[in-house]
């Protein structure tokens, strides 16, 4: 109990690890802060970084290859990163490090997402922010936009969604709302694929966590979070060749994301539907054991997802 002096709480979430919680008179107070690291030019694997403004509310971390040909066109990805919608970003040491991996394996150029994140911008904003910054990657499309990386170096007939957990979500309802974009709003830009990795998505079970931090949704009723309840929209809204899934044996979200695939393929979508399935591993290993075999496997098995 708490006593006279101390302040009341009204919530407190440890998912996995503690989150935030937040107070009766409404203060939210975080469990978990997140380090940063400036972009910089990785003297290891020659691919460059830089931070640019999507908009007066957002921004993205840009990564680019070291190509033999430095005039050549590269496969534009979009990674959205993962965190429960609440903590994460594109700036921390996790993510920088990986997107510096994928990139020199892939040799595609990367626009990393940054999102607001609950509670203190509840959902449905990070999906707000992150179509504002497909849009954003769409502007560079006629080769006049604001970033010259994305204007000289992105193949725009060759791009990609990908996201983690929370992130990965983002990635699917992205593709699902460029479905229904204007011309004028994508410009021309065609998606090729779309990389789920240990996907977040709702079963038929409870979420406390979504409850509070996404109060205007129905919850397992909702498509953004539960595909599987419109699956014509599903079959209509995948604007994609290729689909890959990938989850892991030990993750606690597996069963989601095999419902997902399970979802897609019985949607009469047309596209190439994959998962790939890494045994004895858990949520986002790969993030927290890069240099493990499992991991490098995912990496090689991501490289061939987008370069074919």
């Amino acid at each position: 109990m708490a006593s006279n002096n101390s302040p009341e709480i009204a919530h407190e979430f440890f998912p996995s690890f503690p989150m935030f919680r937040v107070y009766k008179d409404g203060r939210v107070e975080r469990l978990r802060q997140t380090e940063t690291v400036p972009p910089c030019d990785n003297s290891l694997t020659g691919v460059r970084s830089k931070d640019t403004p999507v908009s007066t509310l957002s921004s993205a971390r840009i990564f680019l290859p070291e190509t033999a040909d430095p005039t050549a066109k590269l496969p534009l990805l979009i990674y959205i990163h993962g965190g429960a919608f609440c903590i994460g970003s594109p700036f921390s040491p996790t993510y920088h490090n990986y997107l510096t991996s994928l990139v020199d394996k892939t040799n595609v150029i990367a626009v990393s997402v940054e999102y607001r994140k609950a509670p203190e911008y509840n959902l449905p904003i990070a999906y707000d922010d992150a179509w504002t910054a497909v849009k954003w990657v769409a502007s560079h499309a006629k080769r006049d936009g604001p970033e010259p990386w994305l204007n000289d170096r992105a193949d725009f007939e060759r791009v990609f969604l990908a996201g983690d957990s929370a992130g990965a979500n983002i990635a699917h309802n992205m593709i699902i709302k460029a479905s229904t974009a204007t011309a004028d709003e994508l410009m021309g830009l065609e998606f090729v694929g779309l990389l789920l990795l240990n996907p977040y998505f709702m079963g038929h079970e409870r979420d406390k966590l979504i409850e509070f931090i996404f109060p205007t949704s129905s919850g397992s009723n909702d498509p953004r979070l539960n595909p599987g309840c419109a699956m014509d929209e599903l079959a209509a809204g995948l604007v994609c060749k290729r689909v890959l899934v990938c989850v892991s044996e030990k993750d606690f979200l597996r069963e989601r994301g095999v419902a997902y695939h399970e979802t897609v393929k019985k949607s009469g979508w047309d596209g190439e539907m994959e998962m790939l399935e890494i045994q004895g591993e858990g949520h986002v290993f790969f993030l927290s054991e890069p240099d493990s075999e499992n991991a490098v496997d995912l990496m090689n098995r991501v490289s061939s997802f987008l370069n074919r």
